[in-house]
């Protein structure tokens, strides 16, 4: 469970920084750009990109952190 924890923490938060360079770049930067897919195709998102790729990245760091509290099982 804490390996999972730990993995999925650090996915969410390289992708969300990747979209944070993808938007402060206008596009330039693509590469791992998994959170362009949430960011285009959700209606109320739209226009609050750079704002939902930081707090994507932030509930990255937050589930890496809580996995370090998480008993090892």
């Amino acid at each position: 469970m804490k390996k999972s924890l730990e993995v999925t923490g650090f996915l969410l938060a390289l992708f969300g920084v990747a979209g944070v360079v993808r938007e402060l770049t206008d596009g330039w930067f693509r590469l791992l750009g998994a959170t362009r897919f949430l960011t285009e195709n959700v209606w109320f998102l739209e226009g609050r990109e750079l704002f939902v790729n930081i707090v994507i990245a932030v509930l990255g760091l937050v589930l890496m952190i809580v996995s370090g509290r998480v008993a090892k099982s």
